[in-house]
């Protein structure tokens, strides 16, 4: 029987066969939920899910898109925010 601790379905079994042939199970945290924009709530694409100390040891072009706002608005709501603040800089010029 596997130690208490080992019996929570929060953790995901995985089965591994070793080098001897042998069948073992290794128990991980699961990956976490995808990362979301802030604005829509739409998945962002170019953002890896990993737990925080695998994240860590990733390049930071790695973390997430090279763009403004990347890693937290999707492109379709930067697009639209850029739109805005320029509609907004070309009224305040005007009027």
């Amino acid at each position: 029987m596997v130690r208490p601790a080992l019996r929570s379905r929060s953790l995901r079994r995985v089965h591994r066969r070793t080098p001897g042939g042998v069948h073992v199970v290794h128990y991980e945290k699961r990956k976490p939920g995808v990362a979301r924009c802030a604005r829509c709530g739409a998945p962002l694409a170019g953002v890896p899910r990993l737990r925080p100390f695998k994240l860590r040891a990733l390049a930071k072009t790695r973390k997430r898109p090279e763009r403004p706002y990347g890693g937290v608005l999707c492109p379709k709501c930067l697009a639209e925010l850029l739109r805005e603040s320029v509609r907004r800089q070309v009224l305040q010029a005007q009027g």
